[in-house]
C-alpha cells in the first residue's frame, strides 16, 4: 500500500499570502503614525523653537543699540573681552551702556561687588588696590555725564587709569568706598580703532 500524503487545502484566491490579524494591521498603522510624527514634528518643532529664540535675540540687539544710557545686566563677553573689562560674576547692581563712532568706542560700566572681587577685577587689569588714589576721580565730567553718574559728591572715591598701548583699551576707574564691604565699581573703556 502506498503511503498517505496529507491532503493539502487549496491555495488561497489572493496569491498565497495569509490574511494579516487586525492587530498586526493596527500596530503597523500606529507605527507609521508615529514614525511620520517624529520626521516631521520634530524638525518643524525645532524650526519653531530657533525661530522664536532668534527673534528674541534680535529684540535684545536692537534694545541694546537703541539705548541711550545704562542697561541693566552684564555687558556680553565679547564687550568685556574688547574693552578689558572683567566684571566679577558674582558682582550685582550690574549696568553697561556702550558708545561708538569713527574715532573712538567706549564701553561703561558699573557695579557693585566686594573687597575680594575688587582685588581681581583690579588684578586681572594688571595693577592693584594701591594704585588707586584717594580722593581721584579719574573718570572725565563728560564721560560720567553720558552714562548718568555723579561723581561730584561724596568724599570716599578713589580712582586710577589703566593706559595700555593701541589697539588695547584705556580702562578709568573709579571706587565709591563709602561702604567698604560694598565698593562701587565705575569703569569706562575707551578703545580707539
Amino acid at each position: 500500500m502506498p503511503p498517505s500524503v496529507p491532503r493539502q487545502s487549496p491555495p488561497p484566491e489572493d496569491g498565497g499570502k495569509r490574511p494579516e490579524s487586525r492587530r498586526h494591521v493596527i500596530t503597523r498603522r500606529w507605527l507609521t503614525a508615529i514614525t511620520i510624527v517624529l520626521l516631521i514634528g520634530v524638525p518643524a518643532g525645532y524650526l519653531l523653537i530657533s525661530a522664536e529664540q532668534s527673534r528674541d535675540s534680535g529684540r535684545d540687539k536692537a534694545k541694546a543699540a537703541s539705548a541711550t544710557g545704562l542697561t541693566e545686566g552684564f555687558p556680553s563677553r565679547v564687550q568685556r573681552r574688547i574693552y578689558d573689562i572683567p566684571v566679577p560674576n558674582a558682582a550685582t547692581d550690574v549696568a553697561y551702556y556702550e558708545t561708538n563712532n569713527w574715532k573712538t568706542s567706549r564701553l561703561y560700566v558699573q557695579f557693585r561687588t566686594v573687597p575680594a572681587d575688587l582685588d581681581w577685577f583690579l588684578n586681572d587689569l594688571g595693577i592693584s588696590r594701591s594704585a588707586l588714589k584717594a580722593g581721584h576721580v579719574s573718570i572725565s565730567e563728560r564721560d560720567a555725564g553720558i552714562a548718568g553718574w555723579d561723581l561730584n559728591t561724596g568724599d570716599d572715591w578713589a580712582g586710577t587709569t589703566v593706559a595700555e598701548k593701541d589697539p588695547l583699551p584705556t580702562v578709568d576707574i573709579t571706587v565709591d568706598e563709602s561702604d567698604p564691604a560694598r565698593p562701587l565699581v565705575y569703569a569706562v573703556s575707551a578703545a580707539t580703532p
